[in-house]
């Protein structure tokens, strides 16, 4: 979707501040946030895609005001409540209205956050759609939901420099569309195709990218 979270190319927010010595986390709630993110979405009521819809719905004023972390709490808040783990009341209230289920160890969860079970990415029964050194086009396109298409390359000429496998298609999946495994391509665009004359002319840009967001040049 066209969202302030697409902030590639936008102006206005001033240069990145590295934080020298930044620590993993700044405050320990947010550490706990990270910990109930993986743990909660293991149980398989939401999947990736799904959890990063929940982040772009956030008002843009709330967006920008927030914090990475406070970003995802809202997310849990949300995704908790709409795929069933607990009620509007319980999340109000902060007590439990009784078990929903066969509670999991500290063991189970860790096991599950750390093993990523993602699927083989061969699979030679889905072909590609373009091959290494072809010449696209990301398609240009203004979805209302998810996608990982970002908005400053829609439009502009690129080459394919490789072919990662096979993947799920993320702007079905957030939805609950179907997977659509397809080929993702990492592909070559110069930094004056996608940024101007302005740019430098030795630069470039590798984007990962989906069948469905290339077309033939």
């Amino acid at each position: 979707m066209n969202g302030v979270h697409d902030m590639g190319g936008m102006h206005g927010f001033g240069p990145v501040q590295p934080e020298q010595t930044e620590p993993v986390f700044h405050h320990p709630w947010e550490g706990r946030v990270y910990a109930m993110r993986r743990a909660l979405g293991r149980l398989g009521r939401w999947n990736i895609d799904s959890g990063r819809l929940s982040i772009e719905q956030i008002p843009p004023a709330e967006y920008l005001r927030m914090s990475y972390y406070e970003r995802w709490f809202a997310s849990v808040r949300y995704l908790a409540v709409a795929r069933g783990l607990i009620s509007s009341a319980e999340l109000d209230s902060g007590k439990a209205e009784g078990a929903k289920g066969k509670p999991i160890t500290v063991r189970q969860a860790l096991d599950r956050v750390f093993d990523r079970r993602i699927a083989s990415n061969v699979e030679p029964e889905i072909k590609p759609k373009f091959k290494r050194g072809q010449k696209v086009r990301a398609s240009n396109f203004n979805p209302p939901g998810h996608t990982r298409l970002p908005r400053y390359a829609r439009g502009k000429l690129g080459k394919i420099d490789r072919d990662h496998g096979v993947y799920v298609f993320p702007d079905t999946n957030a939805d609950y569309r179907g997977k659509k495994r397809q080929h993702v391509y990492s592909v070559r665009f110069e930094a004056r195709e996608l940024w101007g004359a302005q740019a430098g002319p030795k630069d470039c840009v590798y984007i990962d990218l989906w069948d469905d967001y290339l077309e033939r040049a």
